[in-house]
């Protein structure tokens, strides 16, 4: 193409919420002189963001999207969408999907997760094996025996129905004595990881408990930077890493991977937003050496489900066996039904 062509012209960003859920997510679109057209997806971005992002990539060569990170260092949530949408732009431009212009694959499908919150038959049905079960939230800290015999029987009612592989989500809400008890009382049930167990602020509490029991620990979905998984990894604390899509994009999780790849840490992207974020965890995935499994929204509303399925023209988010396969079209795979965006979503100013 000629040099002009895939110069940013244009971007866009609508609102997005799931009728029955309230899920929330913001999709982005960035344009190019040639009509060449990215996509990409965070939590939110407010119009005064987009007002700031605008100039900061009006002009720029669509392909430069390391340089581009950088500049909008001080505007995470739109950063992260913004790369995402030009690896996109990078992907049609050389006719290839993401993983392999970042050098993949690494394989050819995609260990499954999903978030479980109900019953696990219909996870199951959907093709699911491995399921992440968020523990009763607790009245207070140091719950006590009582607490943890709740935790055991949801989980022994969960393998009596079939469920294989389950990861515990503390949602960084117990104190570190609770963490500590669930991790021991636990530890026949062989879970994936115990994720976010108890606050990352108390790094001396978690190197304890990482030194006293064998059930892996996931950390890190709402860290913002790098650095914040440096100490985890240091002290020898940390079995998986949790980086979230809607946070970083791509390019800065594969830097974060390749952080705890040198510790022989798993990654294991955090994402809870819409189909366009998954179909860029699974390109993510395959230029991972380091991947995990990765979790993938399962909503229960049949509405929700369906406005999700017309958001994209490809299914993008179909399980199989426990496992997704990767979109193999040009950038992400998929292509955005803007049509659906405007049934659903509302422009971002």
């Amino acid at each position: 193409m000629a040099g002009t062509e895939i110069f940013i012209e244009d971007l866009r960003a609508w609102a997005v919420r799931e009728p029955v859920s309230r899920r929330a997510y913001t999709i982005l679109r960035i344009r190019t002189r040639s009509g060449l057209a990215g996509y990409g997806e965070c939590a939110g971005i407010t119009a005064a963001e987009l007002a700031r992002a605008r100039p900061l990539l009006l002009g720029q060569p669509a392909t430069a999207y390391e340089v581009l990170d950088r500049r909008l260092a001080e505007l995470p949530n739109a950063r992260a969408a913004v790369n995402v949408a030009l690896l996109d732009i990078a992907g049609k431009f050389a006719r290839a999907p993401i993983f392999q212009v970042l050098g993949g694959p690494t394989r050819h499908k995609a260990r499954a997760m999903t978030a479980l919150t109900g019953a696990s038959d219909a996870a199951r049905a959907a093709g699911f094996r491995a399921f992440v079960v968020p523990v009763p939230p607790p009245a207070a800290p140091n719950q006590g025996q009582a607490f943890v015999n709740a935790v055991r029987r949801r989980l022994e009612a969960l393998r009596a129905a079939g469920a294989e592989d389950l990861v515990l989500d503390g949602g960084g809400l117990l104190s570190p004595g609770d963490a500590a008890g669930l991790a021991s009382a636990l530890e026949r049930f062989h879970l994936l990881w115990f994720d976010e167990p108890c606050a990352t602020s108390a790094l001396g509490a978690i190197r304890k408990l990482a030194a006293e029991n064998v059930t892996p620990l996931g950390f890190g979905r709402n860290a913002r930077q790098a650095s914040e998984f440096q100490d985890l990894l240091r002290e020898d604390a940390v079995d998986v890493i949790r980086p979230s899509l809607a946070r970083h994009g791509i390019s800065p999780i594969r830097k974060m991977a390749a952080l705890a790849e040198a510790y022989y840490v798993a990654v294991a992207p955090y994402h809870d937003g819409g189909p366009v974020a998954t179909a860029a965890a699974l390109q993510l995935a395959a230029s991972l050496p380091n991947f995990f499994i990765q979790q993938i929204p399962l909503p229960e509303a049949e509405e929700d489900r369906k406005m999700r399925a017309e958001l994209t023209s490809q299914p993008v988010e179909l399980v199989k066996d426990g496992f997704a396969a990767l979109p193999t079209g040009p950038g992400l795979g998929i292509t955005v039904n803007e049509e659906a965006l405007k049934k659903y979503g509302e422009a971002v100013a």
